[in-house]
């Protein structure tokens, strides 16, 4: 099993957990390279646009007469070859937008957070609400990571952790994002990526016994 250091929000090591049961299936290298294909592409809007030699305002009229020139025939300076005339084979400001379907997107976050987690740059912090200034902020990632030369962190927060995004924005090479967002792409170009512990271990309601399953067991026992 994996394991993951929990540090408290001051950078203190608390305890080591294992990783989710989710995240520990076998790495789909090639799904994750799909994946990150296709957020590289969505993230490209596209919109650029050329205009065709109908769409261009010049004269349409022939340019000279078609014979006795000695030169090509032609007939507006709207065409491809002049300067000034349409682009042939442009842009058409045609998007064609790739998807992943949910089982994919979730198996690919899986893959890159179990990545992540064996080349020991994944790490739980605890209480990262009580952080409210970028000195705090600062002070914990100097205490996790050992490498100084460190250019890129992504702190992962949960829903309920809005109050440390001030202390975090101004740390510099610093990527915010809500672990509900959280995709491939952003853990395996994250860099060091510091997770709520809540967000990734979260915590399973116990399962409520019904008063139909404890009456039977009564009737078992005999009472």
């Amino acid at each position: 099993m994996l394991k993951l250091d929990v540090f408290s929000s001051a950078g203190v090591k608390k305890e080591s957990l294992n990783l989710p049961k989710e995240f520990t299936l076998k790495p789909n290298r090639k799904l994750l390279s799909q994946a990150i294909r296709v957020y590289e592409d969505n993230k490209h809007p596209r919109h650029a646009r050329v205009k065709t030699r109908g769409e261009v305002k010049i004269s349409t009229r022939k340019i000279y007469r078609q014979k006795g020139t000695g030169m090509a025939r032609h007939g507006a300076k709207s065409a491809p070859i002049f300067v000034g005339g349409g682009i042939a084979h442009g842009p058409k400001g045609l998007k064609k937008r790739l998807k992943l379907n949910q089982k994919m997107k979730r198996k690919a976050l899986a893959t890159a957070i179990n990545l992540k987690a064996r080349a020991n740059k994944l790490f739980l912090v605890s209480d990262l609400d009580k952080l409210k200034k970028t000195k705090q902020a600062q002070k914990l990632l100097d205490r996790i990571s050992t490498n100084k030369k460190i250019k890129k962190v992504t702190f992962v927060l949960s829903d309920k952790e809005k109050t440390a995004l001030k202390a975090l924005r101004n740390i510099k090479g610093a990527e915010i994002k809500f672990f509900k967002n959280l995709n491939a792409h952003d853990i395996f170009f994250g860099g060091l990526v510091l997770v709520d512990k809540d967000a990734l271990i979260k915590k399973r309601p116990k399962k409520r016994v019904s008063k139909k399953s404890k009456v039977s067991k009564k009737k078992d026992k005999g009472e």
